[in-house]
Parts: structure tokens; C-alpha cells; sequence
């Protein structure tokens, strides 16, 4: 079960998906910065809003576990259920499994900032103006 730090982390958003690297972005408004990130490395199977409110994080159940197997062929190291607002009549369903995850506390700007000061960081988009 993931324990997540103190603090509002209301909305949510993919921040990076690649092969190697899912992290997720949390804060309280996403329009400027968030301040969590659950970095998932080496992710396998991943349903997931693109962007959600308030998750509820859960063990997976049996079931969810068989279908990631059965998708990957294997039982991963780590699988994380949840249910969130993604705007629908109902609460959307995630579900990543993964090698492994980092949970990451800082201020990561959206917009360009031109010396962010120690611990800050950019996110992965964004350029300097004009590049």
C-alpha cells in the first residue's frame, strides 16, 4: 500500500510515460507546479487516467493481479491499485504494475523558470523561451 506524505494532493496527471519511467504528478492546483511525484521504474502494465482527483490507493485484488500476469507473464515486483475522480459518472479505476517506485517531494515548476533554486526542478516539457 502506498503511504503517501502529508500534504494536498488533490489533482493528479501523468507527468512523464516512457519504457523505463512512469511518474505521476500530484498538488494541490497542477496549473504552475506540483509537489509529489510517484515515480514507477520499469513500468509493465499500466490503466490509468491521464489525469484524476483524490485517489483512494489499495492493495490490488487477486483478480486485478491474474490480469496483470496474464498481460506480462509474470507477477511483478510491485502492483498499485486505485480509484479516483477522473470526471465520469464514476470513480476511474488505475491499476501499475512495475519494478519498482520512488515517491519524490518538491516543487517541480511547469512554466519556465530560468534558475530554480536548490531541490526545485523543472518538468520534463518545459523549454526555455524561444528553443
Amino acid at each position: 500500500m502506498i503511504q503517501l506524505p502529508e500534504g494536498s494532493w488533490w489533482d493528479w496527471d501523468v507527468v512523464e510515460w516512457n519504457a523505463g519511467r512512469l511518474r505521476l504528478g500530484a498538488g494541490f492546483d497542477l496549473s504552475y507546479h506540483h509537489g509529489l511525484e510517484l515515480v514507477f521504474s520499469d513500468p509493465l502494465f499500466v490503466t490509468c487516467p491521464t489525469a484524476f482527483q483524490d485517489p483512494t490507493f489499495r492493495e490490488p485484488t487477486p483478480e486485478e493481479v491474474r490480469v496483470v500476469s496474464r498481460q506480462t507473464g509474470e507477477i511483478p515486483a510491485l502492483v498499485v491499485a486505485f480509484e479516483a475522480d477522473a470526471g465520469g459518472p464514476e470513480p476511474a479505476a488505475g491499476l501499475i504494475a512495475a519494478g519498482g517506485l520512488e515517491i519524490v517531494q518538491g516543487t517541480v515548476f511547469r512554466y519556465w523558470r530560468p534558475n530554480p533554486a536548490p531541490g526545485e526542478r523543472l518538468a520534463p516539457w518545459v523549454q526555455p523561451p524561444g528553443a
